[in-house]
């Protein structure tokens, strides 16, 4: 901008200070435009930097009741010289190989097709971004998993070291593991990824515990009441490094959330609404069976479990009768719908509530530290998928805690795509939490009332809103992705870069691990209050009557049928 166009902006600025005190905004807006039209070669740009003095005008008016940091969150350098950590991966289905290429190891053919897509389209930086991530100074020692597809796909992402696609040079193959409990006897391999379905998750994490390996545990921390109790015993016990999969921990826009709650800036917060949307096969748990897949490459007794884990599995669920939720003699027979669909079933499953309410709920217990609920109520059904499942497509539960005169509604459904945002409502404010963050002043507010009623707040529109550096929409390949990327969880910006969340989830994690002095943001204790919130939640819709919380005893009450 020349010397004479910035004098002119001022002019105009002067002009409109002085004349549109009593002028509605529109007309305000009118005015400016018209005189900065007399200047020349000002044009969007001159008004954009009258928008902005505007702006910055406004957040001067209101730093007495709204002030937040200016300060971006960063991330700090890996400790140098550190330790070279050895992994290795309990199943490489869908999620297990996501987190591997989080810490930097993806199959050539993955790579192939990121390589392809960046020459068709210059903004597709995928391949770049992988290429360029930071190194964690970890080896890939050992895979495991039941299936020999996923196996090979496992191995040859560890191999791949150079970040290859088809045709690279690669590097020594991790070894293949058919049983994981010979991996956890490995003396090559210091820690261990657990990305099995829910029905081992706790059985896998106490094993490798006791083995002395650390543990990353895909959530939810486990798939019945009683294991939950004895997983935390364990990993207190042994002292190893523990850290639960809510890469929500990591989201930038989280930590500015929990800014303005820390701040009171909302008021007082006495409703909270959390929710699942969905509306593809993909996103209610029906994956493609993979062609390779049959009795010889899946080894079916391993997936079960064995006979007196099944019994402990029945006899959980007969005490309180629900047997009608499980399939003894269906659990039996081989399955490849229930192999890799095995989400919709009780049998293997923690439904709803374990897969994605503990996003949610993670969430809210970051930002506000809600603990586990007094109560939970739960209604719903299968009304969609009519498949055979026995897992609900529609879920509504209610969590109370009267401790922090607040209620959390969970509502989901995976047959409508509607989106609806995560909502933190005050007395004052109310705050929508997701890839961004949006603040609207309440009307009827007593912090900000005073600002109402001279016009500088203009309630129920965006007063605050919160923007991640993106530039770009990211590709996505399923509506599971899209549903994650709506809520932040997918990437994260620091410092002005963009960080894959999966990726700064288990960087922390490996930090831990190296400087025994730092605690990892999801441990145990983080892990037990998910978990037990999800139970509760599960029990109150299976039992159809609200469960309670005595946390003298720390046990879950039943209360009387709905």
């Amino acid at each position: 901008m020349t010397p004479e166009d910035k004098t002119a902006l001022e002019g105009a600025n002067n002009n409109e200070d002085k004349k549109n005190n009593a002028l509605p905004e529109s007309q305000g807006r009118r005015k400016v435009i018209k005189a900065l039209a007399t200047a020349p070669v000002l044009g969007a740009l001159a008004y954009g930097v009258y928008s902005k003095r505007k702006f910055d005008n406004t957040k001067k008016d209101v730093k007495d009741v709204f002030n937040l940091s200016g300060e971006k969150t960063t991330i700090a350098p890996l400790k140098p010289n550190g330790e070279q950590i050895r992994l290795g991966i309990i199943g490489c289905g869908i999620r297990g190989k996501q987190l591997l290429k989080a810490i930097g190891f993806a199959t050539p053919e993955y790579l192939q097709e990121r390589i392809d897509a960046a020459k068709k389209n210059k903004k597709d930086t995928r391949y770049d971004d992988f290429l360029h991530q930071e190194d964690l100074n970890v080896v890939l020692a050992g895979v495991c998993d039941i299936f020999d597809t996923f196996a090979e796909e496992g191995i040859a992402a560890g191999a791949n070291i150079n970040k290859e696609g088809v045709g690279g040079t690669y590097g020594q193959a991790p070894k293949r593991y058919r049983n994981y409990k010979e991996m956890l006897a490995a003396d090559d391999i210091d820690a261990i990824i657990v990305a099995s379905p829910d029905h081992w998750h706790s059985t896998m994490a106490m094993d490798a515990a006791k083995a002395g390996k650390h543990v990353y545990l895909e959530k939810p921390l486990s798939w019945t009441v009683p294991e939950t109790y004895m997983v935390r015993d364990v990993i207190k016990q042994t002292g190893i490094v523990f850290q639960l999969g809510h890469q929500g921990r990591q989201v930038d826009s989280y930590i500015k959330a929990k800014e303005i709650l820390d701040k009171n800036l909302l008021g007082q917060v006495t409703l909270v609404e959390v929710c699942t949307n969905r509306n593809d096969p993909n996103g209610a748990w029906v994956y493609d069976i993979h062609p390779t897949a049959n009795p010889q490459t899946i080894d079916w007794k391993q997936f079960e479990g064995d006979e007196t884990r099944v019994k402990e599995y029945m006899d959980y669920m007969t005490k309180y009768n629900l047997e009608k939720y499980v399939g003894p003699d269906e659990r039996s027979k081989f399955s490849l719908e229930r192999f890799f669909r095995w989400r919709c079933w009780w049998d293997y499953s923690t439904g709803l509530s374990g897969d994605l309410l503990t996003h949610e709920y993670d969430a809210i217990n970051q930002l506000m530290g809600v603990g586990i609920p007094h109560s939970a109520t739960s209604s719903g059904g299968v009304y969609f998928f009519k498949d055979g499942r026995t897992v609900p497509d529609v879920l509504q539960t209610t969590f109370e805690f009267p401790d922090k005169n607040m209620t959390m509604l969970y509502s989901a459904t995976l047959a409508s795509d509607r989106n609806r945002g995560k909502v933190i409502m005050g007395h004052d404010a109310s705050m929508e939490v997701g890839d961004t963050l949006t603040v609207k002043v309440d009307p009827r507010s007593t912090r900000y009332k005073e600002k109402i009623e001279k016009g500088i707040i203009k309630p129920n529109v965006p007063f605050y809103t919160y923007v991640p550096g993106k530039d770009n929409v990211d590709a996505v390949t399923s509506a599971t992705e899209l549903y994650f990327a709506q809520r932040g969880l997918l990437y994260s910006y620091l410092g002005g870069k963009r960080y894959d969340t999966t990726f700064l989830h288990m960087r922390e994690w490996l930090e831990c691990i190296r400087d025994r002095n730092k605690k990892p943001s999801c441990d145990i204790d983080a892990a037990f209050e998910e978990a037990i919130t999800a139970h509760m939640g599960t029990r109150a819709y299976l039992e159809g009557r609200t469960m309670y919380w005595d946390k003298d005893k720390e046990e879950i009450v039943r209360g009387e049928f709905s």
